[in-house]
C-alpha cells in the first residue's frame, strides 16, 4: 500500500515527537522505527526526516546534540523538550478526533455505496 504524500506530511510531526518521547534518537534510527511501527508501510527518506527535523529544532519542540559513540561515525542526537512534549499531547488531541471522526464515517460511507 503506497500511503499518499499529503498524509505522510501530515503524519510526521506527532510520530518524531513520540520516537523521541520514548527516547532520543538520530536520524537513521527514526527511519528504522518509523517503518518498524508501521511494519514497513512508511518508508521514509533523509530527504523527508530531516526537514521536519530541523523545523521541530526551529520551533523548539526538539534539541539536538552531537556524539561520537564509541564505535562509529558522528551522529546528533535529538531529545523532545518540554515544549515537545506539550505540542505532542496536542497532536494526540488533534489525531484522536480525526481518527474518531474517520469511524464514525466510514460505516455511512459503504452504506451509502451499497
Amino acid at each position: 500500500m503506497n500511503i499518499g504524500k499529503d498524509l505522510v506530511a501530515a503524519s510526521a510531526t506527532p510520530l518524531v515527537l513520540a520516537i523521541l518521547a520514548e527516547d532520543e534518537s538520530y536520524g537513521y534510527a527514526i527511519l528504522k522505527r518509523v517503518a518498524e511501527l508501521s511494519d514497513g508501510r512508511l518508508q521514509w527518506t533523509d530527504g523527508m526526516l530531516y526537514p521536519v527535523l530541523h523545523r521541530l529544532e526551529r520551533l523548539e519542540y526538539i534539541a539536538g546534540h552531537w556524539q561520537t559513540p564509541a564505535r562509529g561515525r558522528r551522529r546528533k542526537y535529538y531529545r523532545i523538550t518540554n515544549r515537545g512534549r506539550a505540542a505532542l499531547a496536542l497532536q494526540r488531541e488533534h489525531w484522536q478526533e480525526v481518527d474518531a471522526t474517520l469511524r464514525r464515517v466510514w460505516p455511512l460511507a459503504a452504506e451509502a455505496k451499497s
